[in-house]
């Protein structure tokens, strides 16, 4: 299983001795670019749900496309 963890700077290196310390726990620290790729996806995923709650309306591909 993979997790992503947030957690403020000043806490990281007390967590990350902890987690080092356990066998089977596998550390993989992430780029700033990827970091950045995965909000943008969670915040698209998250419009997505609204939308289908009717919450929001998406725009149409034809919106899209104007506006390039």
């Amino acid at each position: 299983m993979k997790l992503i963890i947030e957690i403020p700077d000043n806490k990281a290196s007390s967590l990350l001795e902890v987690l080092n310390s356990i066998s089977f726990v596998k550390i993989e620290p992430i780029s700033p670019a990827k970091v950045k790729f995965l909000n943008e996806l969670k915040q698209s995923v998250d419009q997505v749900m609204m939308a289908k709650e009717d919450k929001i309306e998406l725009k149409s591909a034809e919106q899209l496309l104007n506006e390039l």
